[in-house]
């Protein structure tokens, strides 16, 4: 069965967002190009190391001698996006990514593909992942490369505040920790 495509080529709007409180939050990665909108989840910990990779990627860039690409070294200020999610829909729950850079486009490029049985352990994503195979790919210009790893970074660290003792998220109702003995 042919993989479903559900590609961006210079898209709109690409960000990554929550529905959620704090602690109980479901991170979503999602793009829009006019009236097309597809959301996937994601863990927290792929959406800070996304954005993580993908500064690496610009920062490398920018080193490059004779370098052609106009990298921005901060976020663009006309390109900072820090509206919530538009309605989500859910379209897969991510499993592997993968991330690289177009140089005839100058664009990152990112692919995500759908929790494999393999990746998971709950029996009903075993059911969802077997529907039909399909992919999102994501190509952003640098700037809005930028702009997207500065809100992810600030989105992820939105989270639970750490405890300064044990090290761990405190809960909004109340947080008990074991203190290392030492």
């Amino acid at each position: 069965m042919p993989t479903r495509v559900h590609e961006f080529a210079w898209p709109d709007r690409v960000v990554v967002g929550t529905i959620g409180v704090p602690g109980a939050r479901t991170f979503y990665l999602q793009v829009r190009a006019g009236k097309q909108v597809v959301s996937i989840s994601m863990e927290k910990q792929q959406s800070a190391l996304l954005a993580e990779s993908i500064d690496e990627i610009l920062d490398e860039l920018i080193t490059v001698k004779g370098n052609p690409f106009s990298v921005p070294t901060g976020t663009p200020i006309e390109l900072v996006d820090n509206d919530p999610l538009e309605a989500v829909q859910e379209q897969f729950r991510t499993g592997a990514m993968s991330l690289g850079w177009d140089p005839t486009t100058a664009q990152i490029v990112i692919e995500a593909h759908p929790l494999t049985e393999d990746d998971a352990d709950d029996e009903s994503l075993h059911e969802e992942a077997a529907d039909e195979p399909e992919m999102l790919r994501v190509r952003m210009p640098v700037g809005t490369a930028r702009a997207f790893t500065k809100r992810t970074r600030e989105i992820v660290g939105a989270g639970r505040p750490i405890c300064p003792l044990c090290g761990y998220p405190m809960d909004a109702d109340g947080h008990i920790c074991t203190i290392p003995e030492v």
